[in-house]
């Protein structure tokens, strides 16, 4: 039987990618730390071993007997975390997985990287996995941590690891815990989002079709191939209307211009700048003028298109967040 290790086994993706496989038979481990939220993992049946990304020696541990390792773990709260802990656990903590993963003889790495380490276009169109990163590092320290990720995963593949890297748009559903990529629609239901959106728009999809993407990496995923993971491109006012209507809130959002979220988003570095909290930073903001639409068919036709419809998904989402108490 094949056995996989799933870093980041307690979050938000991994937890999900853990179920999955133990829904498909699989004998599986998760890596985690001490205090790590157990939440996600409460009633999935694995073995949990106490590890972590940055401690090589316990990478190796956890990976003795491993068929396919599922590396999930990282720095995901950008606006959370400063830049040299979003790179030491995304970049290094990469390099300690595939270097362990060598060593213990692992047949197959699945990385999770993300959408934010392609690259843009000038003229608009969808990006596609042949866009490199070509944003200013600065603009989006954690996109350039997973592009530069990826560079490892590359790395250890011409050394001869069998690795496919995933890159998961804006992930929606049920066990974001850390109320990171749905806590906008958390906000929404709680009436805490001005009646304004910003200009650009987002490509979404639900963390179970995720989950499958990743399963379907690991049996038929082609080695050194970046897959785009996603379901439905929204604008921001789109995006916005749909959670409300779904929460039952009336919510008719104006397009902000693009000139004043630039100023807005130098306000909130000036308030952060002084110490004053702001659920929110400025490149955040930034980003949020462009049009952040993405190609995602190649993992439709090698992996397998999208199941769950967004409007479900935020429906899931909120169930969630009311069974956990947060609504």
């Amino acid at each position: 039987m094949i056995t996989a290790l799933v870093t980041g086994g307690t979050g938000f993706v991994g937890a999900h990618v853990a179920r999955a496989l133990v829904e498909a038979g699989y004998q599986v481990r998760i890596l985690r730390r001490h205090t790590s939220r157990l939440d996600a993992v409460a009633d999935v049946v694995c073995e949990h071993q106490i590890g972590d990304v940055l401690d090589y020696d316990s990478l190796l541990e956890a990976m003795d007997g491993v068929d396919w390792v599922f590396h999930v773990a990282a720095v995901a709260a950008y606006w959370r975390n400063d830049p040299a802990r979003i790179y030491r656990v995304n970049v290094d903590g990469t390099q300690n997985v595939l270097r362990a993963a060598q060593e213990m003889g692992v047949q197959r790495v699945i990385f999770t990287s993300s959408a934010a380490a392609m690259g843009y276009r000038d003229d608009l169109r969808p990006v596609d996995e042949s866009v490199r990163f070509n944003y200013d590092p600065r603009l989006t320290p954690y996109g350039h941590s997973k592009f530069l990720a990826e560079v490892e995963v590359y790395r250890a593949i011409r050394r001869g690891l069998d690795g496919v890297i995933l890159n998961p748009t804006v992930i929606t559903g049920p066990g974001d815990l850390n109320q990171i990529s749905s806590s906008v629609i958390l906000e929404v239901a709680r009436g805490h989002v001005p009646p304004t959106a910003p200009p650009g728009g987002v490509t979404l999809i639900d963390v179970r079709d995720v989950a499958a993407a990743h399963l379907a990496a690991a049996t038929r995923g082609r080695t050194g191939e970046r897959y785009l993971l996603g379901a439905v491109d929204l604008t921001h006012k789109a995006w916005l209307r749909l959670i409300a209507a779904e929460v039952g809130r009336a919510l008719q959002p104006v397009v902000l211009p693009t000139g004043g979220v630039q100023l807005l988003a130098h306000g909130v570095d000036a308030l952060r700048s002084v110490g004053v909290p702001v659920p929110m930073e400025g490149n955040q903001l930034r980003l949020s003028t462009r049009m952040m639409f993405f190609d995602c068919r190649k993992a439709w036709r090698e992996l397998g298109e999208p199941r769950i419809s967004i409007r479900q998904s935020i429906r899931d989402t909120l169930d969630w967040y009311r069974a956990h108490g947060d609504l």
